[in-house]
């Protein structure tokens, strides 16, 4: 018997060793895995249950059991200091309230609120840029009502992503899917906290893919250590008609296997609550961001080095070409990847790694995904050849060049509206010595979204005469803190004044 008790004894402690090696090997590998290796190891060790269901995937209660222990509210403090500064570099915080929530003016501190989704047991949470930018306190309250602070790991206005972190182990996580395999037409659900409500599921399909609409990087303030962000915006939204609102910012797109395909952020209203569109930043791209966030802190962004224009008839038209597909390349940037690749003005970007290219949202994902050093493989078309070139990606230094070498030509893409010469019929008809008409608004353009309709007349800009497309920019680059103020002449003959703050 004494025998038996001493190897008992032995093998207990041996197996307590053999547990405490592992659990130190096990932590010391995880400290250099992505999110969704990270994820792969968790998952494997706790494997999900299949959903099974009565009515197929019209029964969502599996789902959304798995999703919402996950789904946390956040809540966020700003002093009055914090808020005055915003809002003096905010001419669109109005209008854009709706997701930041109503951050009042009063001379006390302010609060707002909105979501945010676990993805890793260790207390990693993904949100948006928005939901956290600039907040004194940041206090994640998690589903069993506790309350902790959060610190933020790093943020990104170009894509309004944002990592923040709480302290502690065993956090319930969602689990990362893949938006690439996203179809249109399928079932998803949005959970978070719309309103400030406790957590809320809705139900809707995935209405479109790829989507841009202009919201993000209009207003880009300074990055967390206060240097200047590019303004290089990434969208590429997966458009949901699932009911998202107030408060939903940062909370969780998931399929009904209760994976995680994309992170809500932004709306199409005219009110400011849900009308039928929402909208997600697809995961594939997060999941390259959150990951720079964990390792760097911040964005390692790789950059192409092309300004183009997106194609359609009427751009084919005014472009002599027969193309109606791909980005049609303005300017190569010096010394970037893409003309070292032998890229030049006047091809037509097709494909990327074998992906056809049918709107600059294709390429800027696809992009956005990678780091300065990797390669991508562009088709393109020249003088109506099909040609193929491998692109070394560089850092953040070819944007910089890009910025100060943009074509008149792209930033009045970035308007989203096309421009003609008076006549000087036109000029006596309504009694002006300058001007340009606005002969076409695009839809998601920036026009669009301020209400200045096709057929606007522009007389000044900044107090400058406008005549030609060429002088919109001058006017603008003219403007203090990129400001712009337009004097038109509706459709309709009425003189009216427009104020903006330009994303050049």
């Amino acid at each position: 018997m004494k025998k038996i008790g001493i190897t008992f004894l032995t093998a207990c402690l041996g197996g307590a060793v053999a547990i405490g090696a592992y659990k130190l090997v096990e932590n010391k590998y995880n400290e250099g895995l992505t999110f969704e290796e990270k994820q792969k190891v968790h998952f494997t060790n706790n494997p999900t249950p299949a959903i099974t269901s009565s009515t197929g995937n019209l029964d969502f209660t599996q789902a959304a059991a798995m999703v919402t222990p996950a789904v946390v509210h956040i809540k966020t403090t700003y002093s009055n200091t914090s808020k005055n500064s915003m809002s003096g570099q905010d001419p669109f915080g109005d209008m854009f309230e709706d997701f930041f929530g109503n951050r009042g003016r009063s001379q006390s501190p302010v609060m707002a609120s909105g979501s945010g989704v676990i993805i890793s047991d260790d207390g990693y949470i993904v949100t948006n840029n928005h939901v956290v930018e600039d907040a004194d306190k940041i206090e994640v309250i998690l589903t069993d009502k506790r309350s902790l602070e959060a610190k933020v790991i790093g943020r990104d206005a170009n894509t309004d992503l944002a990592l923040i972190k709480i302290e502690g182990k065993g956090y319930p996580i969602v689990k990362l899917g893949n938006s690439d395999e996203v179809r249109v037409g399928e079932w998803v659900l949005a959970v978070g906290y719309p309103f400030a409500l406790n957590t809320t599921v809705t139900a809707g399909i995935v209405s479109a893919k790829g989507r841009q609409i202009g919201i993000i990087g209009q207003n880009s303030r300074p990055g967390p250590t206060g240097e200047p962000q590019a303004r290089t915006a990434i969208e590429s939204f997966i458009q949901t008609d699932a009911a998202i609102n107030r408060g939903n910012s940062g909370g969780a797109l998931v399929n009904t296997n209760g994976e995680l395909i994309g992170i809500n952020a932004a709306i199409a209203s005219q009110s400011g609550n849900y009308e039928g569109y929402g909208f997600a930043i697809p995961i594939n791209l997060a999941k390259k961001v959150l990951d720079d966030f964990m390792k760097f802190g911040s964005v390692k962004r790789g950059f192409l080095g092309v300004s183009y224009t997106e194609l359609d008839a009427d751009r084919s038209k005014e472009l002599g070409i027969n193309e109606l597909n791909g980005l049609y390349v303005n300017d190569v940037v010096a010394n970037s990847g893409a003309e070292k690749a032998g890229l030049k003005k006047g091809d037509i970007i097709t494909k990327i790694d074998d992906k056809d290219i049918y709107s600059s949202s294709d390429l800027q994902e696809r992009i956005g995904r990678l780091g300065p050093g990797d390669k991508v493989q562009l088709t393109y078309l020249r003088d109506g050849k099909i040609q193929m070139a491998s692109v070394t990606l560089k850092g953040e230094e070819s944007v910089k060049i890009a910025s100060n070498s943009r074509s008149a030509e792209v930033v009045t893409k970035n308007m989203g509206a096309s421009f003609a010469p008076l006549t000087n019929v036109q000029k006596k008809k309504y009694g002006v010595t300058s001007g340009v008409v606005v002969t076409d608004v695009r839809p998601d353009g920036f026009f669009e979204q301020i209400g200045l309709p096709k057929g606007t007349i522009i007389t000044s800009i900044n107090g400058k005469p406008i005549n030609k497309t060429e002088d919109i920019e001058t006017a603008i680059s003219s403007g203090k803190n990129n400001m712009a103020i337009i004097n038109a002449i509706t459709p309709d003959g009425f003189q009216m004044r427009y104020q903006f703050q330009v994303n050049k």
